[in-house]
C-alpha cells in the first residue's frame, strides 16, 4: 500500500499541476524562512528550500508517514536572483530589465518519504530569452492584463507571458510554472506512486 501523498506548498499553480496529473493529494503549506544563506548559489538555495519544505510539513504531520513533495523556485537574471515582484511597478521595471536577455529558472524538488526519511533533491533549469524589441507599452499591458505580481520573474509563461519571449529552452515546460511534472513523476515512481497505474 503506497503512503498518502502531500503537497507542501501553498501555490494554486503548483496545485492546478497537481490536479491535471490526476495524482490523489493533500496540501500542506510549509511555513518556512525563504531567504538565501551566506554566499548560497541559485541552484543551492532551492535544493535546500525544497528539501526544508518538505520537512517542515512532515513535522506539522507529526509523524504521519506520507509522501510530500516541496518544491522552490528562483530566476536569476545578470547573476541576481530575482523575487516575486508584489506590486505592478516593480513588475513593469523586472520585465523592462530582461528585454533582450535570458533569464534562467531554477526549481528544486524534493520527494520525502517521512516513514523511511528518503529525501530525493533534483534541480531543473528553464532557460527564457526575452525579445529584444519589446516596448515598455506591451510590459505595462501585459502587467494590467495578467497581473503577475506573485509570479517569479514577473510573468506567466502558462498565459500571455509567451508574448515575450523570443526562445524558451529546458526539459520541461512545467518547470517554469514551479513544478518540474517530469521529475517530479519519476520521483514518485520509485515511492510507488504512478497515475497510470
Amino acid at each position: 500500500m503506497t503512503l498518502p501523498l502531500v503537497l507542501g506548498s501553498g501555490s494554486k499553480y503548483r496545485r492546478a499541476i497537481m490536479d491535471k496529473l490526476h495524482l490523489i493529494y493533500n496540501v500542506v503549506k510549509p511555513d518556512i524562512d525563504e531567504s538565501a544563506v551566506n554566499e548560497e548559489q541559485p541552484e543551492q538555495l532551492v535544493g535546500r528550500l525544497a528539501e526544508e519544505k518538505a520537512q517542515a510539513v512532515a513535522r506539522k504531520l507529526n509523524g504521519e508517514p506520507s509522501i510530500i513533495i516541496g518544491s522552490d523556485q528562483v530566476a536569476v537574471c545578470d547573476g541576481l536572483i530575482l523575487g516575486k515582484p508584489g506590486t505592478e511597478e516593480k513588475a513593469i521595471e523586472q520585465l523592462k530589465s530582461f528585454v533582450g536577455k535570458t533569464v534562467t529558472f531554477y526549481t528544486g524538488l524534493a520527494v520525502l518519504n517521512s516513514q523511511t526519511s528518503q529525501c530525493e533533491v533534483r534541480i531543473e533549469p528553464f532557460f527564457v530569452t526575452f525579445r529584444d524589441n519589446i516596448t515598455a507599452d506591451e510590459i505595462a499591458r501585459y502587467v494590467e492584463l495578467e497581473q503577475p505580481l506573485d509570479c517569479a520573474g514577473s510573468f506567466k509563461s502558462e498565459g500571455l507571458g509567451v508574448s515575450l519571449f523570443s526562445e524558451m529552452k529546458g526539459n520541461d515546460p512545467n518547470t517554469l510554472i514551479g513544478l518540474p511534472t517530469i521529475a517530479l513523476l519519476d520521483m514518485l515512481r520509485s515511492q510507488g506512486i504512478n497515475p497510470l497505474s
